[in-house]
Order: C-alpha cells, then sequence, then structure tokens
C-alpha cells in the first residue's frame, strides 16, 4: 500500500487554523484525515521520508544556483507533546546539511538588551535551506503573556511585530509552515511519570516541567490569542493532535512534502555545456 493510500482526506484543510477556531474543541487523540493504525502510519512515515529527502535535495540544488527560496518550519508545544520526536523523525530524514536548525532556549543577557525578534533574525533559513525552530519567536507572547515577563503593551505590541516579520520572509521566498503539537493534560501527566520513572529519561526531566504544567490553563488561553492574531494566509497555523506520536509525525511530515510541492521543484538546469564536459570527462 503506498503513503497517501490511508489519507481519506488531505489534512492540510483539517489541521489549519481558520475563522471560529478554538483550540479547547480540537481533540489531541484524533487523527484527521487519516484511515489507519499506528502500523499503518509508520509505514507512511518511512515511504514519505523518502518523498521528503527528494524534494529537498531539489530545494537546496535550486539554492545552490541562485534560487532565493526556502522553508520555515515553526514548532511549538507544551513540554512532552513531541518536538524532539518530530526533530529526530522526521527532519531527521532530510539531509542535514541542507537543514538550518534553531532551538531557542531562555535569552541571553546579550538578547536581551535588543527586540525580541534580534535573535531570530539570526536564524532564518538561507537560500535552499528548510529551516526549523524548535520553539521560536511566539515564546516571548506564550510564557511572556503567562509569566508577566512584558508589559501589556509590549507583549500586545509583538503579536504585529510578528506577522510583520512573518510577512516579510513571505515576501522574499520563505514558506511558513507553523505547527502546534496538541497535546492533553492528562497524556502529558503520563510522560512526565515515564521520565521519572525511568533511568534513561532522568535527564528529560526538570522540576520545572511541573511549574508549567500548573498553568496549563493559562497557557492554552495564551495559544488561543495567538492563533487568533498571528494565523495568516501568508504563515498559517496548523494544530497536530499529538497524543499519538505517530500522528504527529506523519502529519508534519505531510505539512512538509506539501509545502515542498507547492513549490514545483525541478532540478535546476547545468550552466555550463553538459555535452562538453562529457567530452573533456571522457577524454581525461
Amino acid at each position: 500500500m503506498g503513503r497517501e493510500t490511508y489519507w481519506a482526506e488531505d489534512p492540510d484543510p483539517l489541521l489549519r487554523v481558520g475563522a471560529g477556531f478554538r483550540l479547547a474543541d480540537r481533540d489531541t487523540n484524533a487523527t484527521p484525515g487519516f484511515d489507519g493504525s499506528k502500523k499503518d502510519g509508520e509505514a507512511a512515515l518511512a515511504e514519505g521520508a523518502a518523498i521528503l529527502a527528494d524534494l529537498q535535495e531539489r530545494l537546496f540544488a535550486a539554492g545552490t544556483l541562485g534560487d532565493r527560496r526556502s522553508v520555515l518550519l515553526v514548532l511549538q508545544a507544551m513540554d512532552t507533546a513531541g518536538k524532539g520526536g518530530i526533530v529526530t523523525h522526521v527532519v531527521g530524514q532530510m539531509n542535514l546539511g541542507g537543514v538550518r536548525y534553531a532551538g531557542f532556549k531562555r535569552p541571553t543577557q546579550e538578547e536581551l538588551a535588543h527586540d525580541f525578534l534580534w535573535r531570530v533574525w539570526n536564524h532564518v533559513p538561507g537560500a535552499g535551506e528548510v529551516g526549523v525552530f524548535d520553539r521560536s519567536h511566539y515564546e516571548d507572547v506564550l510564557i511572556g503573556r503567562v509569566r508577566g515577563l512584558a508589559e501589556d503593551d509590549e507583549i500586545e505590541r509583538r503579536y504585529q511585530a510578528i506577522n510583520d516579520f512573518e510577512l516579510e520572509l513571505a515576501e522574499t521566498g520563505t514558506t511558513i509552515v507553523k505547527v502546534m503539537l496538541h497535546l492533553s493534560k492528562g497524556e502529558q501527566k503520563k510522560r512526565l511519570a515515564d521520565r521519572l520513572d525511568r533511568a534513561d529519561k532522568h535527564w528529560k526531566y526538570t522540576p520545572g516541567d511541573v511549574d508549567e504544567r500548573l498553568l496549563w490553563d493559562s497557557y492554552q488561553d495564551a495559544y488561543q490569542v495567538v492563533f487568533d492574531r498571528t494565523s495568516t494566509a501568508y504563515a498559517p497555523w496548523y494544530v497536530v493532535p499529538a497524543d499519538r506520536k505517530w500522528f504527529a509525525r506523519i502529519a508534519v511530515q505531510h505539512l512538509l512534502i506539501h509545502a515542498l510541492e507547492e513549490l514545483e521543484l525541478d532540478w535546476p538546469k547545468p550552466d555550463y555545456d553538459l555535452d562538453l564536459e562529457k567530452a573533456r570527462l571522457a577524454a581525461s
């Protein structure tokens, strides 16, 4: 069975944030558009890997010959939702030489001395690259809002600043795919407990995980505001159910494949005389 066999519907419109979207109404255990089982999902992921790798190589090849286009994947989620798994099992399917990865942590003192987007500009993908933001500029309106790390009027300013930033990227050739991995509170509790129960996962756990969990409802409200204010035609949000890791991975893979297919990438024509070079090589 082929990769597309199990998709009863294109998941893009099912996952995309549109008018009237409510995060609270989205089922975190659902598999929108996908009719198969976990085993089917794993098979689809494996088959999609070759498709994704081929498309990415076409993008990278085009970039080496002057095509300015790129793709940016933005990953946001509550702790344990599976961002690391997406990076390993989806992004890792591509040639990492053409991937520009940035994992945004707590800002440094130097970064805090500048506008919040200053550090982000340093990591946008270049021509022919697939960029990955593992957490992103949205932290500054999520944790910033929930934890009161900035004044209300500054948080308000940032929503428009983000829209302007993403519009500039889109107008200069970057296709933006913004994904929120939507995990249930109950599933997060199970995953945190697993980290405490397994010696090989103790390093993934920090006491601060529970501190953030206690603010769960505030974070859900903050995400809703983000979707209301920053899901645009040029940089839409996609909310991917994340209680089933296997589904989240094939859904994000599908979104990336779709974004790359929309670029209609052909192998670039050589900027040299092909027959002449064949003859020169044969004679060498």
